[in-house]
């Protein structure tokens, strides 16, 4: 059939000719327009206030190449790694007793913020030596610690994280009066541990960027923890047990957790490093910790 110029085509079914309506919530979420906060558009009808962005107070920082790379490529550094069956060791050139710890230690300090190998391994190692056969040098030295020590802990890297409390717990029970020295840094050294304190469960920084895993808090209390034994010696310090009672439990599903084990549960760290600033920090360290740490309990 061959139709007409001018005429209509052919009716369509009755069917086709209803409109497309849309249901009332779908209307409504399409006029819902996402705005700032405070501001004008705030004010008006089916608009949605955006929420505000993550503070980042956990948030890693990047790390820039520090004054011990530069040394340790330079060859200033008496040093080797010695490599045996155990694990790596620093063969020092040099008797450890005869450095000049004034111009040696700020910089292995300064090594604690990298993560890579050699740099990291030497860093980390050469302070436990220059720590275990410092003796009395160790103290007129405290106040170049600090720096390092704050850029360390500033990083917001758990892996630098973990290393810097060991050292600093090292630290500590390494010569007298070294604890007392360091209660008028406080205020350089508590700020970020008093963030990550509560973070007592493998993987909670990662659930803080990523929300992956479920945290489920036990009934521990600060007050429980605090009765934790902590190492009150140098001979202590050195045969303490790896293993810390377990204050959190974490949902890994079929995983395993071995921060423990490993010691590299952040929260148990920073609650036993602020255990040891009390125990020899003297009378006034309880308060300097509580002023700024508010959630802290005496283990005394």
């Amino acid at each position: 059939m061959v139709m007409e110029e001018g005429r209509p085509g052919p009716s369509k079914p009755a069917g086709d000719r209803r409109p497309q309506r849309r249901e009332k919530k779908d209307q409504q979420q399409d006029k819902q327009q996402a705005c700032e906060g405070f501001s004008i558009k705030a004010m008006m009808k089916n608009s949605v206030v955006r929420g505000p962005p993550p503070a980042g107070s956990v948030k890693q920082r990047p790390a820039k190449h520090t004054a011990f790379r530069k040394f340790y490529e330079r060859g200033d550094f008496p040093i080797a790694v010695q490599h045996e069956c155990a694990g790596n060791k620093i063969a020092w050139k040099v008797e450890i007793e005869n450095l000049d710890y004034h111009y040696f230690l700020p910089l292995f300090f300064d090594g604690l913020c990298e993560t890579e190998f050699p740099y990291e391994f030497f860093a980390r190692q050469g302070v436990h030596d220059l720590l275990e056969h410092g003796g009395s040098k160790i103290l007129p030295v405290v106040p170049q610690l600090i720096i390092p020590i704050k850029n360390a802990l500033n990083l917001r890297n758990r892996q630098v994280l973990c290393t810097t409390l060991k050292v600093i717990q090292h630290l500590v029970v390494s010569a007298e009066m070294v604890g007392e020295a360091l209660v008028p840094y406080y205020r350089q050294i508590l700020p970020v541990l008093s963030i990550f304190k509560h973070m007592d469960a493998a993987g909670l920084h990662d659930w803080y960027q990523r929300n992956a895993i479920h945290v489920c808090s036990s009934r521990s209390t600060d007050k429980s923890r605090a009765q934790q034994q902590v190492p009150t010696t140098k001979a202590d310090f050195s045969k303490k047990k790896k293993k810390e009672p377990r204050s959190n439990f974490v949902n890994l599903g079929d995983g395993i957790e071995y921060s423990q084990q490993k010691r590299e549960n952040i929260g148990v760290l920073i609650q036993e490093t602020l255990q040891l600033f009390e125990r020899y920090g003297g009378e006034n360290a309880y308060i300097n910790i509580k002023y700024m740490i508010p959630t802290y309990w005496s283990c005394m």
